[in-house]
């Protein structure tokens, strides 16, 4: 959510953005909130000039009835009623209309960072940097699926009678090295000064629509029957509700943590559940982080955020590249995203494994985050990135460590949580 004053000093700039994002069916929103706005402020205005004629009127009643004029302090007392009343109805209408401009800007998309490339969605992402060479052995790479099963290492088929398509079991070292690359990625974030957190898996309402728009929330989310819970597709939604309704210390910032959970995701739409693999499951593992920061440190911590991503990956013998999320595909919210993506031997190309975003204030103006510094109180900038989602993840490090013989080789900065094991071996 945009501060309402960029409304009223610069309507062209808000405009202009929400142009930039393919979104021109918003942009009467932007006039709406402007004249609602205005209209807002002079209802104020006569509201607390009646308010000071109420309280001079009433201040006279006294006085009349000192003097035993009772006929004229009680049309004294009549005017100041009707004074109440309409004082009343212009509290209501004030209201109304604040809720109105709330109902509004909440849908009103966030101003886009000036390096934001411009595009109408992900198919025009660019490109930024590569990590690592992508290689294509000369033997063939079989669906992460097959490679799987061949290991033992996953049940779908029980899954489903228990829970239904989108789950799944993960057994034996699979299971283990799954747990593995979260167990790393969650010490090597504590390493770079991170604070480890588990946090609530559930979350209320306000905390939802504080974090994310309603789409995204109607898209994703599953909502606990009955009660104002919805299970998280992601920790950085309960992390940075955290801090919802606080006023931060100056020299507590930055705020860096970093969160282990499970995800739900309905996974629905175009994109559906993958019926044999782990690409898109309802239910998910991940290692997050967030950033809590000052407004001019923001893109400082976005640049650092992501390359850690790739540092973990690039561990996990993983080539990747960054890609740079057009403005038509960046969420409302956020200011500026890129995509770590890693390379598919299989399928020669490179897929998603990690998002990393700079929300600027939205979030925290939504939540009321905000820190006490010596120009008052204002408004603090907020980023996450996906460390490690797995089993996206799993997958990427499947293909690029398997070997001629269909056995899996652990890359060295796993090995100590497998156990001191080198190889998976097919059974």
């Amino acid at each position: 959510m945009i501060d309402i004053k960029l409304i009223r000093e610069n309507k062209d700039l808000v405009k202009e953005n929400i142009k930039k994002k393919f979104q021109e069916e918003k942009l009467p929103l932007v006039d709406e909130v402007f004249n609602m706005d205005k209209k807002v402020r002079e209802t104020q205005t006569k509201c607390d000039n009646l308010k000071a004629d109420k309280n001079k009127k009433s201040g006279e009643i006294g006085k009349l009835m000192k003097e035993k004029k009772t006929d004229e302090a009680n049309k004294v007392k009549e005017e100041i009623a009707k004074m109440a009343d309409e004082i009343k109805s212009l509290e209501e209408e004030q209201e109304r209309l604040q809720k109105e401009i709330k109902d509004r800007m909440m849908v009103i998309p966030n101003i886009i960072d000036s390096t934001v490339p411009i595009g109408k969605d992900d198919t025009e992402n660019v490109e930024v940097e590569k990590f690592g060479k992508p290689i294509v052995p000369e033997y063939e790479i079989p669906y992460h699926a097959d490679i799987i099963n061949k290991l033992c290492g996953m049940d779908k088929e029980a899954a489903g009678r228990t829970s239904g398509e989108g789950f799944y079991y993960l057994l034996g070292d699979i299971a283990r090295l799954h747990e593995a690359m979260i167990s790393y990625a969650r010490d090597y974030m504590i390493e770079q000064g991170f604070t480890y957190a588990i946090p609530p898996f559930m979350i209320h309402s306000d905390v939802v629509t504080g974090v994310m728009s309603f789409p995204e929330m109607q898209a994703m989310m599953y909502k606990i029957e009955g009660e104002d819970l919805y299970l998280i597709g992601t920790s950085e939604h309960s992390m940075i509700g955290k801090f919802k309704d606080q006023i931060l210390k100056k020299e507590d910032l930055p705020i860096r943590m970093t969160s282990y959970s499970p995800c739900f995701r309905k996974e629905g739409g175009s994109h559906g559940l993958e019926e044999r693999g782990l690409y898109r499951v309802h239910q998910f593992e991940k290692q997050e982080m967030i950033v809590i920061c000052e407004p001019e440190e923001s893109m400082n911590y976005y640049e650092k955020m992501w390359r850690y991503t790739v540092n973990i990956f690039r561990n996990f013998d993983v080539p990747v590249r960054q890609l740079e999320c057009c403005s038509g595909d960046l969420a409302d919210l956020k200011v500026k995203s890129c995509d770590i993506e890693a390379w598919s031997p299989r399928q020669k190309k490179y897929f998603e494994v990690g998002s990393c975003s700079n929300l600027g204030d939205a979030q925290a103006r939504r939540l009321g985050i905000r820190v006490k510094g010596d120009k008052g109180t204002y408004y603090l900038h907020t980023l996450n990135n996906t460390v490690v989602a797995s089993p996206r993840g799993l997958i990427a490090l499947l293909e690029n460590n398997y070997q001629e013989d269909g056995s899996i080789k652990i890359p060295k900065v796993l090995q100590p949580y497998m156990g001191g094991k080198k190889k998976i071996d097919v059974k």
